[in-house]
């Protein structure tokens, strides 16, 4: 195995001890205290927050420690312009839209022609949950981790074998992390945007950012639409529920809007790569076929399938 394998294999195991360290803590967290208060796992809110501090926070030196031996490269920062990052809000809303619509297309199809019915967890998690946990550890401490996690750390090492090779594999890993196929493809999607982001900004605030208004869209201001539109089904709707589902429509309408006219004027997206940039032969066998990728992928892949059977 060449020293380019090797490295995107470490890539690849450290991710995989992430995914299992994280399963790992929350098994040993839920046993000490269900054995303390078994109330406290039995409560929703209190779950969600310790699933968070298992997901993000007791990892997150282990983490940090293992990419840190890592060799790392630092990105040319760059600034946004107000009318660029709004574009970029635009384009992120339209992604998580598009992502949704395909994610939600194959499991109907699953649960169609399968005997399995495929729930989206986070839905669940959105739905059981007091709506200021959902701001908080979903639209801000989930993000803030995320883009470290999946941006930063991972693009700042493999930046080296140029932008394309950051942008796939950020969005391949961070698709696959979360375990299900209801969230894959659209995490793909914006894992992949996010990366580009990160790439031609050089800041992860921006990520960070655009993170929040994606989740904060999907776990907070879903939560009022969908109230609004209940009301509107069953007769009783108020104009503040009119409102709300009108001016939730317009950003829908006007994020596509957006990103269709720049698609219109799409030419080729230019990111400069990094002077002595590493260009690989068989990128896909170096970056994929290799022990330590393969093993993460094929982890995940057994959460999903776990995910469906259960």
């Amino acid at each position: 195995m060449n020293i380019h394998k090797k490295f995107f294999s470490k890539i690849g195991f450290n991710y995989l001890i992430y995914a299992i360290l994280t399963i790992i803590i929350q098994i040993i967290i839920m046993i000490i205290i269900g054995a303390l208060n078994s109330n406290i796992i039995d409560n929703f809110n209190s779950f969600t927050i310790l699933s968070a501090i298992c997901n993000y926070v007791l990892p997150f030196p282990i983490f940090i420690y293992l990419m840190k031996k890592i060799d790392s490269q630092k990105l040319e920062k760059q600034s946004l312009s107000i009318k660029k990052f709004v574009t970029y809000i635009a384009i992120t809303i339209t992604l998580m839209w598009i992502g949704n619509i395909i994610g939600l297309a194959i499991t109907a199809a699953i649960n169609s022609f399968t005997p399995f019915d495929v729930i989206n967890p986070v839905q669940t998690l959105i739905n059981s949950t007091d709506i200021w946990l959902n701001l908080f550890l979903i639209s801000i401490i989930g993000p803030i981790f995320e883009e470290i996690f999946f941006r930063k750390l991972l693009i700042d090492r493999t930046i080296k074998y140029g932008a394309k090779v950051s942008i796939l594999l950020s969005a391949l890993i961070f698709g696959l992390i979360h375990g299900n196929l209801n969230q894959f493809f659209y995490a793909f999607l914006l894992g992949g945007f996010f990366a580009y982001v990160y790439i031609k900004t050089g800041e992860i605030k921006y990520t960070i950012t655009l993170h929040i208004i994606v989740n904060m869209m999907g776990s907070v201001v879903s939560l009022f639409v969908g109230k609004s539109a209940q009301n509107l089904i069953s007769g009783a709707i108020q104009p503040l529920d009119l409102a709300t589902i009108i001016i939730y429509v317009l950003v829908i309408l006007i994020s596509f809007l957006i990103t269709l006219i720049k698609l219109c004027q799409y030419k080729k997206i230019k990111l400069e790569d990094i002077p002595g940039k590493i260009t690989l032969n068989q990128p896909f066998k170096t970056v994929i076929v290799n022990p330590g990728m393969l093993l993460f992928i094929g982890f995940c892949i057994l959460m999903m399938i776990r995910q469906i059977l259960s």
